[in-house]
């Protein structure tokens, strides 16, 4: 499988996180210390700026804990670059990122944001008691400030356990009756990630004695029509120090790209990249299983 043309770069800036989840492929927390500083942050800028990528797509742990955060997503928008920040939408309650939503919306950026159900009982078994209620809360205040309807709001779902997510468009429907009757929210789309067996969401698998089943799961419900699409040929992982990876899977694994040596983002261009073969591994069956998964959701409407 080779890399195919560019379009989006995606900055992990860092493992800090305001909450544990379950399924947390990046092993996010609280406690985590590894955060893009400032020479790199500079150089991850001067790249956006002489490539202009078309999407530059900010991840983390929670994004908007990086004292970088702002730069980049104003460094992005001033090259034209459409901007995505994955949201957990817990971090808007916090003090001092109260103002999140009306910063991004001035922005205009896309807010790409977790939400596991539509359920109280269901997203605390896999984020924690009491996110349900705030994410609730952060999404009244984004819906507030024209997110779901002048600017775009996509949720995201993971299942809960070792299993398939549901499909993408009934889910959705159900997300949009269930948030909108019940709390008044509205958004644009649900995308419906595979969980992926690593981190935090493997040693969950491990201590159940469900890895082995996971896997046969996965490697059963490949599905070839979704290759194509994977989100690994036109995306570009960056990690807290600069260096690249072909997906934020990989760089969850360590499995940075090289040509005879570990790459970094101010060693490689768009040109360069493009042709290239993606380094793959047994992990990469969660995206290719079923209708796929990407980060921008299922790859099709139908899968095996």
């Amino acid at each position: 499988m080779r890399r195919a043309r560019l379009q989006t770069l995606q900055v992990n800036v860092g493992r800090k996180c305001n909450q544990a989840c379950r399924h947390c492929h990046v092993d996010a927390g609280p406690w985590r210390t590894e955060m893009v500083g400032q020479a790199v942050a500079r150089r991850i800028g001067d790249w956006i700026q002489q490539y202009q990528p078309e999407i530059v797509d900010l991840t983390g742990g929670a994004p908007e804990l990086s004292e970088f955060f702002r730069f980049f997503v104003e460094i992005a928008r001033g090259v034209g670059s459409h901007v995505i920040d994955r949201c957990n939408l817990t971090i808007i309650e916090e003090p001092g990122y109260t103002d999140l939503p009306e910063y991004l919306a001035g922005q205009e950026v896309e807010v790409v944001a977790s939400l596991p159900c539509y359920t109280a009982e269901n997203v605390a078994k896999q984020r924690g008691a009491g996110v349900f209620e705030k994410s609730i809360s952060a999404l009244r205040k984004l819906n507030g400030v024209g997110y779901g309807s002048r600017l775009p709001l996509n949720l995201v779902y993971n299942p809960v356990g070792p299993k398939l997510p549901a499909p993408q468009a009934e889910l959705e429907a159900d997300y949009q009756e269930v948030l909108g009757r019940e709390f008044g929210i509205t958004f644009n789309r649900l995308y419906t990630i595979t969980n992926q067996p690593i981190a935090r969401f493997a040693e969950d698998l491990r201590r159940q004695g469900k890895s082995e089943e996971y896997m046969a799961l996965l490697a059963n419900s490949f599905n070839p029509a979704t290759v194509e699409g994977l989100m690994c040929r036109t995306t570009l992982s960056v990690g807290w120090m600069g260096e690249v990876y072909d997906c934020d899977f990989n760089q969850m694994l360590g499995m940075q790209m090289r040509n005879g040596k570990p790459l970094y983002l101010w060693d490689v261009t768009p040109e360069l990249l493009e042709g290239w073969a993606v380094r793959t591994g047994e992990h990469c069956l969660a995206c290719t299983a079923g209708c796929g998964s990407s980060c921008g959701g299922a790859l099709q409407t139908g899968g095996n």
